[in-house]
């Protein structure tokens, strides 16, 4: 681990600095070789899909499709080390809970079935055969099958995730919480109701196309490195990449291509953004609005800066729309934006010049309590000049799990519609639960009522991940059993209920062999492409289960002979999954067929092809007003004594989600730490204090609850005054269940009213 230190990073990202961290990487875990060797079957078309994140790759055109963060995934999951019965023999559960995430999940892989055995606070060896019986009694015991919750992981392959929804829509719930209710829920709310789809329109193609391409709300350099790769290209050729976001990020100015030997070689870097906008947190809405107006008024001069012909055919609203923006405050924009208005006007011009424009997205955006609303606004100001369903245009939401979107594809919803039940229905002779079941927000309040006694998790690390962090674990801790199908200890498996289980799985990275052979499973990235991912190492254990097995011995367990499902034979051979998933999804028709192609297919998605499956059956404009009735706005009116400032949570360089792999953030000159918070100097002085002062951070919501989070150091930052920014799961407690999305339910952890004070305990906790 790296000394405590702040430093300024004056690289660009990637180039030399990522090279080291691959080779630093690959040592820690013990795997030089064959980490190396693993690598250069990331994303290739006999090899595996990465797991550091979805971002697509160009049909395995490159012998090296990874980046500095997906080797961190990889080489986390095909480490050296192991957390087999012996690492739970000389360890309670007690004394692994007061260990770092980063411990944790540091000891490897785990190796066999585990049961906690309250007398002596230790998780001991089960064998999978008790473990499914132990699960099975559980959950038929219940008094309703709603009692359960069933939560999914971004990880989790399309087989198991299409087994898994089927199996628990057998049983009789739609509790379905998973990782889209806490990241990009609000992204598929908005666009579903407005342009009929819930996913992006682009492709990478429409990448090399666009005239400009917007980013707002993500941090490519840590969050997506290989969509580095797509933006250095398109400034190469002159596109305009207009960065809207609170902090100063290093992968959003500048980036060396490890692959360029040019590059290397001089130790130059190619500029990212042509244009960077450091708007305020939750300013976005604001400063779309800013930009939609601009062209309003422009246009209303006699200039032709919109796209009437495109409106007139293929939208309702568009008035509406164009009297709100009219009407609206330009001082109301700019003081809630955070921007000049001269700032505005002069990205809302590059605008109008392109001729073709995406706007993308990242949690910046979703994590707010009006996410909803503001990707409705990115989709206004795309519509205003045609930029949907048009070459080298379009949304792009970039999600982060690699098969987080296709989860949701496979029916991994607690919001079924009604046409997928009717299929189950029709295709597997039981008629599945039609009620809503709860998202993530709704099971952690029913888990801490009691109305909920099971929790399963198809992977993740939901004791971290999820808000009001003791809330959780007081949740978490009322259930009558928990499990966790995994690789790595973490966070969720020392948080349990009265009887837990770990049950360990195999990496994306690893041989899965059935009865059939070696097996491949399916994945849908950010952009619709399906494609197989096939392991080629050897798994860390014989004792482990692939994730489509685990379910299907789950079930036959659970439901024995009321199901007419053959659920042992199914996990034979997954080309009868993937037979199925075809016979439920029209979009999966030839799913082997299609898939055993190189690259795989994208499914189709009918607003790039201008057809719209809205209730209207136009896509719609929607007005919005620029949000004034915050929590941040009601804690400002009602603390008058100190700055309520908006704090944002956000990755380390080192970090994918709730998993640490280590404890420095390069990139914003972070190292040996994570209790940090960034802040603009001048707000250090206004507090009385000083750079690398230790304080608290508590919150100031409407509820009224004392929430905080202690030990942090002030770290001077370039980031707009009265903005905060600290790294997740640290500061998770201080988001309340009650602080969600409107019409999505997602956790606003992108804007949290704190206050600060000098720490109560001046002794750092690292």
């Amino acid at each position: 681990m790296s000394e405590q230190r702040i430093e300024f990073y004056k690289g660009p990202a990637g180039g030399w600095g990522a090279l080291r961290s691959v080779s630093r990487t690959l040592l820690r875990q013990d795997i030089p070789v064959k980490g190396a060797r693993t690598m250069l079957s990331a994303n290739q078309p006999d090899g595996f899909d990465c797991p550091g994140c979805a971002w697509p790759d160009r049909n395995h055109a490159s012998s090296f499709e990874f980046c500095e963060n997906g080797v961190k995934a990889v080489a986390a999951e095909a480490t050296a080390r192991r957390a087999g019965p012996e690492l739970f023999a000389r360890h309670t559960v007690t004394e692994l809970a007061a260990q770092s995430d980063f411990w944790l999940e540091d000891q490897g892989r785990l190796t066999h079935p585990m049961v906690y055995d309250a007398d002596s606070d230790r998780y001991v060896p089960i064998d999978w055969a008790a473990a499914f019986a132990l699960i099975a009694r559980h959950l038929n015991a219940l008094d309703d099958p709603n009692q359960a919750v069933f939560y999914t992981s971004g990880r989790t392959s399309n087989e198991a995730a299409f087994l898994y929804q089927l199996f628990v829509r057998e049983f009789g719930t739609n509790n379905f919480p998973d990782c889209s209710n806490m990241c990009h829920e609000p992204s598929g709310s908005a666009m579903r109701s407005q342009i009929g789809v819930a996913k992006g329109t682009v492709t990478l193609d429409d990448f090399t196309l666009a005239d400009a391409i917007l980013i707002f709300g993500q941090n490519p350099g840590t969050n997506h490195p290989r969509m580095l790769g797509e933006l250095r290209a398109a400034h190469k050729r002159g596109t305009r990449v207009i960065s809207f976001n609170p902090l100063r990020e290093r992968g959003l100015e500048r980036f060396a291509d490890p692959q360029d030997k040019r590059e290397m070689a001089t130790l130059g870097s190619m500029p990212i953004s042509t244009h960077y906008l450091r708007v305020r947190n939750g300013g976005d809405l604001a400063a779309v609005k800013g930009m939609m107006k601009r062209l309003i008024e422009r246009e209303d001069a006699g200039e032709p800066i919109l796209d009437r012909a495109f409106i007139a055919e293929h939208t309702i609203g568009f008035e509406a729309l164009a009297d709100d923006l009219r009407a609206q405050d330009w001082e109301e924009i700019v003081v809630e934006s955070g921007l000049s208005r001269e700032q505005i006007h002069q990205v809302a011009d590059l605008y109008a010049e392109a001729q073709r424009a995406i706007v993308c997205w990242g949690m910046g955006i979703t994590q707010h309590a009006h996410s909803v609303a503001t990707i409705q606004m990115f989709t206004n100001l795309l519509m205003l000049r045609g930029n949907l369903g048009r070459p080298g245009a379009g949304a792009c939401p970039v999600r982060g799990h690699s098969n987080v979107q296709g989860d949701r594809t496979m029916g991994i919803w607690e919001k079924p519609p009604a046409a997928l039940l009717d299929r189950l229905r029709d295709v597997f002779g039981f008629e599945p639960p039609r009620a809503h079941g709860w998202d993530v927000v709704e099971s952690i309040e029913a888990m801490r009522d009691g109305h909920a006694r099971v929790f399963f998790a198809m992977g993740g690390n939901f004791a971290a991940a999820t808000p009001d962090t003791y809330q959780t674990w007081k949740a978490l801790q009322r259930c009558e059993l928990t499990v966790n199908v995994t690789t790595k200890l973490n966070r969720s498996h020392v948080v349990h209920g009265k009887a837990a289980l770990l049950l360990p799985c195999l990496g994306r990275t690893e041989i899965d062999v059935q009865a059939a052979g070696p097996q491949g499973v399916t994945v849908e990235d950010s952009m619709s492409m399906v494609h197989l991912s096939m392991g080629i190492n050897p798994p860390a254990s014989g004792d482990l289960l692939s994730e489509p097995a685990i379910v299907a011995r789950l079930a036959a367990a659970t439901l024995g002979d009321r199901s007419r499902v053959r659920w042992l034979w199914l996990v034979e051979d997954y080309d009868r999954i993937r037979d199925l998933i075809a016979s439920v999804f029209d979009e999966f028709t030839d799913f082997n067929a299609r898939v055993a192609r190189p690259g795989g297919f994208r499914l189709r998605n009918t607003a790039s092809e201008r057809i719209w499956e809205t209730e209207p059956g136009k896509a719609c404009f929607v007005a919005h007003p620029v949000p004034r009735d915050t929590p941040l706005h009601r804690a400002r009116a009602r603390v008058r004594d100190t700055i309520v400032f908006s704090l944002q949570t956000l990755r380390s360089h080192d970090q994918y989600n709730t998993t640490i792999y280590g404890m420095d953030d390069r990139y914003r000159g972070v190292y040996g730490q994570r209790r940090v918070v960034f802040i603009h100097a001048d707000d250090i002085r206004a507090l009385g204090m000083r750079d690398g002062d230790w304080i608290d951070l508590q919150t100031v919501w409407d509820d009224g609850a004392q929430r905080s989070a202690e030990r942090f150091r002030l770290v001077a930052y370039d980031i707009p005054r009265g903005c905060l920014a600290a790294y997740y799961p640290e500061t998770n407690p201080l988001v309340p269940l009650s602080a969600v999305a409107a019409n999505a339910g997602t956790p606003t952890s992108k804007s949290i009213p704190v206050v600060l004070r000098p720490a109560a305990n001046l002794v750092s906790s690292e």
